[in-house]
């Protein structure tokens, strides 16, 4: 409750609007006789008490609009009223209009204008994506946030120009819902609740930070005056066939007034009931289904004023799921369940005082419980092997050794503020707070096992067991700021970000003594406590109009991104320390990871609304996390093996050229199609990766070399055709070059064939081609509209390869059906909205 207290006084005292989820629409009004100001003109976004006056110039600005589209009304005393319609409010930017209206002296009807959104968002200097929720739905993809997978610079595993997976920073309504412990994203909205997903893949603005390649930011729907309800579900087992994962994929949503004008409510819910891939072998252990996931939103907001409203949500998703492993499939019961909780609270206040000013404050609670294994901990077999068959190929009997019971709570304090200075400057600043209580319980051992996946079933486990309890904090502070010159088609960006981290822990010394038989002993000799953390980030960005039609973008960003909490505490409990080390410490001291980055981007308007696109960017990334072992010889060896401690020292590179042509509007057919050619180099793979080469008795990387998601290059195609009838069809292409993998090749599983020496990611795969195909149907009647859809993906049931082992087979000696992706799957599902 401590720290509750502290996180309201911090919403109560920062004059901060919710970043991420509000733009503003801007412009002016003038008479189209003459080409004068028009002072005095009243502008409304219809179905909401926002609006806003004309000044002596004919300018006006409404601020704090929730994204999505609006029709925008604007009025005068002896002049035609026009109406504009689907009016574009992204996220974070400005809406511009300039508005023309037409003397009369008599009564005439209203002139209705449909407004198509711009072909080139001049407000943002880095690379960003807008989608809005209608167009995500359209798409053969399971939800908004693998739309991310779909853009240029972007791997198949989802890594944004060349950074690692954990380094994208997930938002939903400007809120992180991230597991700070091991990374990744926890949770996201049904797909009927989303009205916009921003996708940034570089250059992002102060405003967001604790991320080094990318920031996926999802906003939620608002209820109207106009009640609607969505209901949409679909199988992939109608056809009969075995081609399926036997997957029930089921939504439902509501919205509208509570009290009209006033107070509005939205809910949804989706499940996903899955037997997944595996299911033939699943069914001889386990009851359907095998995975099972739930998520489900509410939110209600309350207009005080046209200018004050409050908001409050709550976000819940729950999944429970068994992984498959092919060496356990005669044994999968010995496989633990999994299951993830998590929920949030929020709430909003949002308040624009006047046509240039607005702010909002929030304070939220996030809480993620994830486990590993049913029953207690004593009920798991410690350190004791399960049984291999006689060419220790599968394991025919015997548990995993892991369990795990985490919690992760976080209570967040966040705010941003707009100010409007003269006509063409804006300044933005805001801050946060956040703080962490993290309880884990982990008993986890894995066998030894050679560099090419033999078990050496005569040697002690490997021990990562770790509890601990730690309650860290963390905040920041920035300034952006944006000038803007339309006379001269100059925009000028820049921003400044202050970030803070204090572990509130220590770090323990821990000497290793050697001993006669090549083994040591660690001892641990008090502790040191871990200093806070603290960096600065700049942020520049320049637009320039250099043609009629064509723009110059540069970006030039610095990034940091706290390491994930595991890497901090994971080992450092006493109970741990005083049995010995276990085989990996965390380290409290760790520096954030950061990343510099810059882009240069061309982008100019071809006829039939293409915008052609060409983006060259760097990035250089130090202080990543790795792993510094102290072991006293390979895994063959008996006696100690020693530990590894998380530190800050591997290095990474990544450039590349992002080309892209793309239709964002237009009768019949839109689309995108990009090609990328991308570099991606360092001297370490993962924060793990350290210590099990160490462990196999190799040699580390003393040089960069490419990456295990080292994508060369990529061709992405994107297109949605409209046909007549209320048919569309929307396809997805993609192409991607073959990634690295290690070719060392081994004829026992225990010893090397001579082949030259250890050298990481000297060999490559098959490139791997997809097409994915969604064909939906509409029926409209009044007040409802029936939809019938079809999604097929790997339509061409492509054999991808996803792994490789060091002998160069598919799927290693099992021959794993694992190494490739999964063939042709096609759900049959119909939604009715009305």
């Amino acid at each position: 409750m401590k720290g509750l207290a502290v996180v309201l006084l911090v919403a109560a005292v920062v004059a901060t609007t919710w970043g991420g989820t509000n733009g503003t629409v801007e412009g002016t009004v003038k008479v189209k006789q003459t080409g004068e100001t028009l002072p005095g003109a009243t502008v409304a976004v219809v179905g909401t008490q926002r609006g806003a006056t004309t000044d002596e110039e004919g300018r006006f600005i409404i601020a704090n609009i929730r994204a999505g589209r609006y029709d925008i009304r604007v009025a005068h005393v002896g002049y035609q009223s026009r109406l504009l319609k689907n009016v574009l409010v992204n996220p974070d930017l400005r809406t511009r209009l300039a508005i023309e209206l037409e003397q009369s002296d008599v009564m005439m009807d209203e002139i209705t204008v449909t407004l198509e959104k711009p072909l080139i968002q001049r407000d943002v200097t880095g690379t960003t994506y807008f989608m809005s929720g209608e167009e995500a739905a359209l798409l053969p993809i399971e939800n908004a946030v693998d739309a991310v997978h779909l853009k240029p610079g972007v791997t198949l595993e989802g890594n944004v120009r060349g950074g690692k997976a954990t380094e994208v920073l997930y938002l939903i309504d400007g809120l992180p819902v991230q597991d700070v412990l091991s990374g990744g994203n926890t949770a996201t909205l049904p797909n009927s609740s989303i009205t916009d997903v921003s996708i940034y893949t570089g250059g992002f603005e102060a405003e967001y930070g604790n991320a080094l390649s990318g920031v996926v930011n999802i906003v939620s729907r608002t209820g109207s005056d106009e009640f609607r309800w969505f209901l949409r579900a679909d199988k992939d087992n109608l056809f009969g066939n075995t081609q399926n994962n036997r997957t029930t994929d089921v939504e439902a949503s509501s919205s509208g007034p509570i009290l009209e004008g006033r107070l509005h409510y939205l809910t949804s819910f989706n499940g996903v009931f899955t037997d997944t891939r595996w299911w033939q072998d699943f069914e001889h252990f386990f009851q359907s289904p095998i995975d099972a996931s739930l998520n489900g939103y509410a939110k209600i907001d309350y207009l005080f004023s046209p200018t004050l409203h409050i908001g409050a949500q709550v976000l819940v998703a729950d999944r429970k799921w068994r992984d498959y492993e092919f060496d356990w499939r005669f044994n999968l019961d010995g496989l633990p369940p999994q299951r993830r909780t998590a929920s949030r609270v929020a709430a909003t206040m949002v308040h624009a005082p006047s046509d240039r000013f607005s702010y909002t404050a929030s304070l939220s609670r996030y809480f993620l419980r994830s486990r590993i294994g049913d029953g207690p901990k004593e009920n798991v077999p410690a350190n004791d092997p399960y049984r291999y068959d006689f060419n220790l190929r599968y394991i025919i009997d015997g548990q995993r050794s892991w369990w795990s019971n985490t919690t992760q709570e976080s209570y967040t304090a966040k705010g941003d503020a707009s100010l409007k200075i003269g006509a063409d400057h804006l300044l933005k600043f805001g801050g946060e707070l956040t703080l962490y209580h993290l309880n884990s319980d982990l008993l986890r051992y894995e066998p030894r096992l050679t560099y090419f996946g033999k078990p050496l079933v005569n040697e002690p486990q490997l021990d990562f067991s770790s509890s601990y309890t730690y309650h860290p904090r963390s905040g920041a502070v920035y300034v952006q700021t944006k000038t803007d010159v339309p006379d001269q088609g100059v925009l000028l960006t820049f921003g400044l970000r202050y970030e803070f981290l204090d572990p509130t822990a220590d770090r323990p010394r821990i000497e290793a003594i050697a001993k006669a038989d090549t083994g040591f002993d660690f001892q641990v000799n008090g502790s040191v406590p871990a200093s806070v953390k603290q960096q600065i980030s700049p942020r520049l960005g320049a637009a320039f109009q250099i043609a009629e039609r064509g723009y110059l973008f540069v970006n030039l960003g610095w990034y940091f991104q706290h390491p994930l909490f595991n890497y901090l505490f994971a080992g450092l409990d006493r109970v741990a320390l005083a049995k010995g080390v276990s085989a990996i410490t965390g380290n409290p001291d760790l520096d954030p990871e950061r990343t510099k980055q810059w882009e240069v981007s061309f982008r100019y308007i071809l006829p039939l609304d293409v915008v052609a696109s060409t983006t060259y960017f760097k990035k250089e990334s130090t202080n990543l996390v790795d792993t510094k072992t102290f072991i006293p010889g390979d895994s063959k060896l008996a006696g100690s093996y020693g530990f590894a401690e998380y530190v800050n020292n591997p290095y990474g590179k990544s450039e590349g050229v992002e080309i892209v042509l793309s239709r964002p509007r237009g009768a019949w057919i839109t689309g995108e199609l990009s090609y990328t050619f991308m570099t991606t180099e360092g001297v370490s793979g993962s924060a793990n990766e350290g210590f099990y080469i160490a462990q196999y008795g190799l040699p580390p990387a003393r040089h960069v070399y490419p990456l295990s998601w080292d994508q060369r290059h990529s061709v992405k195609c994107i297109s949605s055709l409209s046909l007549p009838g209320n048919l569309t069809i929307n396809t997805v292409l993609d192409w991607h070059s073959g990634r690295p993998y290690t070719y060392y090749p081994t004829s026992t599983g225990f010893t090397k064939i001579n082949s030259g020496t250890f050298a990481q990611n000297n060999a490559r795969m098959p490139a791997a081609t997809t097409l994915d195909i969604r064909v939906q149907k509409q029926y409209r009647f009044s007040g409802a509209v029936l939809t019938f859809y079809l999604d097929c993906r790997n339509v061409t049931r492509e054999e991808n390869v996803l792994w490789i082992d060091s002998n160069g087979r598919i799927g290693g000696e099992l021959n794993d059906p694992s190494g490739y992706a999964i063939g042709r799957r096609t759900n049959l599902g119909m939604q009715i909205e009305f």
